[in-house]
């Protein structure tokens, strides 16, 4: 009589944890889902930094942005206006209605109230100035001497080798990194500290000249047109230089 052998099959006390273990690794695993050795999740450096124009855009939008540009333009340029047809009180009146009535529209837009009432806030107190000088240039004190204020500031940081955007740059990042021992690094943040300390300067140069003679139209051009325009250029070499100091000093020790 002959008997067939039919294959028995073992079960093996790790069975279960091998149909896991084998599911596990013929599973395709996703980009920027993998595990390294120490368990931390990896992501990709592309998720990690976005691009310079991306953290400039975004910088920008939080700004105010072009919509920023213009609900300060506004405000001016009815002051301005209104200065020189009907007179200075009559123009701090329109330059403030204004201004009210662009918190009002953006508020209803949805906008914060701390964003959308900043302007009026602003035009209250040059309007405030201008009543208490007597001169419609009184309208544009307070941002000459804040630009002042911002070049004096920028100036000793780079005088004290602690340039500002470094300074920045390692308070958002825990002031854990030696980014002054770095050259690099320190180099890239003087650079950009210049460049901010270059246009508060000239911002406080042309606006105090035209002040001095009694220029409101110039003035108010000055303003807007070395405000956020020139801002946003500076912005650039501003993130360039953040961006520099995290791939010497933060990236290396995520590796």
């Amino acid at each position: 009589m002959t008997t067939t052998d039919h294959p028995t099959r073992t079960h093996d006390s790790r069975g279960d944890a091998m149909t896991e273990n084998d599911r596990a690794e013929r599973t395709p695993v996703e980009p920027g889902a993998q595990s390294q050795a120490d368990g931390k999740p990896f992501t990709s450096r592309a998720h990690e930094e976005p691009s310079t124009g991306q953290a400039h855009d975004k910088l920008l939008a939080q700004l105010g942005g072009t919509k920023g540009m213009v609900y300060t333009a506004i405000p001016i340029t009815a002051f301005v206006t209104a200065n020189a047809a009907l007179g200075l009180p009559l123009a701090i009146g329109i330059a403030l209605a204004v201004a009210l009535a662009l918190t009002v529209w953006r508020m209803a837009r949805k906008e914060p109230f701390s964003a959308a009432s900043g302007g009026l806030f602003g035009v209250a107190a040059a309007g405030g100035i201008a009543a208490w000088t007597g001169s419609a240039g009184g309208f544009f004190l307070i941002g000459i001497w804040t630009s002042f204020a911002g070049a004096v500031l920028f100036l000793a940081s780079l005088l004290a080798r602690r340039p500002v955007t470094g300074l920045a740059w390692n308070a958002l990042h825990g002031n854990r990194h030696p980014w002054r021992s770095d050259r690099p690094s320190l180099l890239a943040h003087d650079i950009a500290t210049t460049i901010l300390t270059a246009l508060f300067g000239a911002r406080f140069a042309v606006q105090q000249w035209l002040y001095e003679n009694d220029s409101t139209g110039w003035l108010a051009f000055a303003k807007v047109g070395m405000g956020t325009p020139l801002f946003a250029l500076a912005l650039l070499v501003v993130l360039w230089a953040f961006r520099r100091s995290t791939k010497r000093l933060v990236q290396p020790n995520d590796d």
